[in-house]
């Protein structure tokens, strides 16, 4: 603010601008934007939003420009305003801070809420689908599923069960997955079109 100091706004500029010559007022803001708003910047909290101090400051300047006293600092009495103007976004900011801390819980367990009722129900109609693909397979494909997902039988034991090989019972699974798969997604769609 020293460099203010050593440029003093000329008291007959301030005296246009209370009259109502916005080419004056033009003329001071042009004079401190730049000051201004490296100080705002420099002052201004996370969240905050130094433009928007720095803009408020000049219109709240505008109009209070009858207030300044000719004679005395201008850039004090503006830089004033701005921490005023600072004060009052902070107090907004820990206001709403505030709100967020007291009510964003709440809102986050009813939405998490929701979505765990939501995905229950969801997955309680794919196992219904499920069960009704498991049903129209064939006993071969059944069995597979049920050693490996039922019974947890490792792979090598599955094969030497069957007399195939390992890669040949991984793929029998993956094609069976896949099947099963499908027909739950055609149920799925088939619900949704008549939902329609």
């Amino acid at each position: 603010m020293t460099e203010l100091r050593d440029e003093p706004l000329p008291d007959e500029t301030v005296l246009r601008a209370q009259r109502g010559e916005l080419a004056a007022f033009e003329a001071v803001v042009r004079r401190f934007e730049q000051p201004l708003r490296a100080w705002v910047a420099a002052h201004c909290p996370p969240g905050a939003d130094a433009d928007e101090v720095a803009q408020k400051t000049f219109l709240a300047a505008f109009n209070r420009l009858g207030e300044f006293q000719i004679g005395t600092s201008f850039a004090a009495w503006l830089f004033t305003i701005a921490r005023y103007q600072l004060m009052t976004e902070v107090t907004r900011l820990r206001r709403l801070a505030d709100y967020h801390a007291r009510f964003a819980p709440d809102l986050i367990e009813r939405e998490l809420e929701r979505r765990t009722l939501e995905m229950e129900e969801v997955t309680a109609v794919r196992l219904q689908h499920l069960r009704a693909c498991l049903d129209a397979m064939g006993e071969p494909g059944r069995r597979f599923i049920h050693w490996r997902y039922t019974d947890e039988i490792p792979l090598q034991e599955m094969a030497e069960r069957t007399g195939r090989s390992v890669p040949a019972i991984k793929k029998q699974l993956w094609l069976l997955r896949q099947k099963l798969q499908e027909c739950i997604d055609g149920k799925l769609a088939a619900e949704a079109g008549g939902a329609v």
